[in-house]
């Protein structure tokens, strides 16, 4: 399946949950969710019929695809990863998906979304201990220091970012020097910290099937 390439907001709206999407429009009156929260299409506004077992447990993975931003495929493989680990393996991926890279650095307030950090990830703009690490999915450990390089520091995107970083906050596994344009890895997620109203078990019992 291909990467969705439609208005984000439309996302928000199937799912009947504001996913911050689209950074800091989405924190001002422009958000489309705010305005219209019903769902998108010609019967947005009538009411949804009730949905079965599996067709909750497929929305609930489709959102926390849609809030990381990741393909079928690549879900898939963290949640065998997830499974593999000791634990509870609802919680194993969303601290794994916590740990990304291209998320740790919308976390950190270099990016006003997870697809703009997947960007800026991309293109090469971030260092991880001092080596230079352009893959979004890369995960990270304790005491890995994500630094921006020197010649990105003058990114006038980037700097707005993280003069507005402080509306977001910064979660407590995270340590942000902004003057040094660099964030610390200092603890595993909490899981208590992802205030977007994931039901984790959901996405378990549907790939159980």
């Amino acid at each position: 399946m291909a990467r969705y390439t439609e208005a984000s907001c439309r996302l928000c709206r199937r799912e009947n949950l504001k996913m911050f999407l689209k950074g800091d429009r989405c924190y001002s009156d422009k958000c489309a969710f705010e305005r219209r929260s019903y769902a998108p299409g010609q019967h947005g506004q009538n009411k949804f019929k009730k949905l079965s077992d599996y067709a909750v447990q497929l929305r609930e993975k489709q959102k926390v695809k849609h809030v990381y931003g990741m393909l079928e495929g690549q879900f898939r493989n963290f949640f065998a990863k997830a499974e593999q680990r000791k634990g509870v393996t609802g919680e194993n991926l969303l601290m794994m998906l916590e740990r990304r890279l291209d998320n740790t650095v919308y976390r950190l307030g270099f990016a006003g979304s997870r697809d703009q950090a997947r960007q800026l990830v991309r293109h090469n703009h971030f260092l991880v201990n001092g080596k230079k690490v352009n893959i979004p999915s890369y995960q990270l450990s304790v005491d890995d220091i994500i630094t921006l390089k020197e010649k990105s520091r003058k990114n006038e995107v980037i700097v707005d970012n993280l003069e507005g970083a402080a509306r977001r906050g910064v979660p407590s596994w995270l340590q942000l020097d902004a003057p040094n344009f660099q964030g610390t890895v200092k603890a595993l997620p909490n899981r208590d910290e992802i205030t977007l109203p994931i039901q984790e078990q959901l996405i378990v019992e549907l790939y159980s099937k």
